[in-house]
């Protein structure tokens, strides 16, 4: 595969390897910070887009869960949200657009309209004993959750993935009911167990749909019925630690935190190669300052998501908070 040329143009290389390439082109300097401030402030969560078009970024500072910013990447406000908010979705039900996320150091899910405003949560007494808790030395039981992520199925139903801890996926009803568990150190796909399954998402690409599990300590993608049976993979090889992704059309986006932001089609092939960084010390990590950026080359890509025109925007796990933009061609 040839290198990735760190041009303002169009910032996508293909090879045989590649099914059909897509284009993208960098809209550098997209996301204009708050006023007084250079950066958006520490970030280690994701990025998703309203119907509405809006942004939102979730960053790790206490009464500021989340950014919102415009289209064009100007701030809007900021959502009181908890800072450990880690990933989240933002989701159109019957009874309105809402947003779901994990809440990393509180170990529950919460249910919000788009001003931030809590309607529901999952809390951590509510998760089946037996995977959300373990022994410690004292004899007292303590809660063993680390929830990253969530996402909602068509029938309101509600996963929840443990990335942090022992990678359980949990599913709810859309009334916060437990239903099950999988996943976790248990089951295994092509002979390996579920380990640090960062993400996990709803596929609705297929029919039916399938859930899409980002295996980033076994590096790779798979997908699971939603009942979190026939496991198919995606891939396995070649991949920079599968951290999230997001859907448009056929296409699948797909943040690598060692250092890539990646497209694939439905097919499983990958057709685009965005912001590959080959430097050592610079992926994988949150310390790379700002000085040290350089123009659509990503560092640690921890959150993706297409916009409504197929875009792409990817945050990154980094304590300044950063923000790329790639527009489809």
């Amino acid at each position: 595969m040839r290198p990735l040329l760190p041009t303002l143009a169009l910032l996508v290389v293909g090879s045989l390897a590649f099914a059909a390439e897509k284009k993208y082109e960098l809209l550098p300097d997209f996301i204009k910070p708050a006023e007084g401030r250079k950066t958006i402030g520490n970030g280690h969560g994701e990025i998703a887009v309203d119907s509405a078009g809006l942004i939102y970024v979730s960053v790790q500072e206490k009464d500021a869960g989340i950014q919102v910013y415009d289209q064009t990447g100007k701030f809007v406000k900021a959502l009181k949200l908890p800072a450990s908010l880690h990933g989240f979705v933002i989701r159109k039900t019957d009874e309105g657009e809402f947003l779901f996320a994990a809440v990393l150091n509180e170990q529950r899910l919460i249910k919000c309209t788009l001003d931030g405003t809590i309607v529901m949560e999952i809390k951590a007494d509510d998760f089946p004993a037996a995977q959300g808790k373990t022994k410690v030395k004292n004899g007292v039981d303590a809660n063993a959750l680390k929830l990253t992520n969530c996402d909602v199925a068509a029938n309101g139903d509600i996963y929840i993935v443990d990335g942090y801890g022992k990678s359980w996926i949990f599913q709810f009803d859309k009334t916060g009911k437990f239903k099950q568990v999988f996943g976790g150190p248990t089951q295994k796909v092509d002979g390996k167990a579920f380990a640090n399954t960062h993400k996990v998402f709803v596929d609705n690409r297929y029919a039916p749909a399938r859930l899409l599990c980002l295996d980033r300590g076994n590096n790779r993608m798979f997908h699971l019925n939603l009942d979190g049976t026939n496991p198919l993979m995606i891939a396995d090889k070649g991949l920079r630690n599968p951290s999230s992704a997001s859907f448009h059309g056929d296409l699948m986006c797909v943040a690598e935190i060692a250092g890539r932001v990646s497209v694939w089609n439905k097919e499983g092939k990958m057709v685009a190669e965005l912001g590959a960084n080959d430097t050592k010390g610079q992926t994988n990590t949150p310390g790379v300052k700002p000085d040290a950026w350089r123009t659509g080359i990503v560092t640690s890509p921890h959150g993706i998501t297409f916009d409504g025109k197929g875009n792409i925007l990817e945050t990154e796990w980094n304590q300044f908070g950063r923000v790329l933009r790639w527009d489809a061609k």
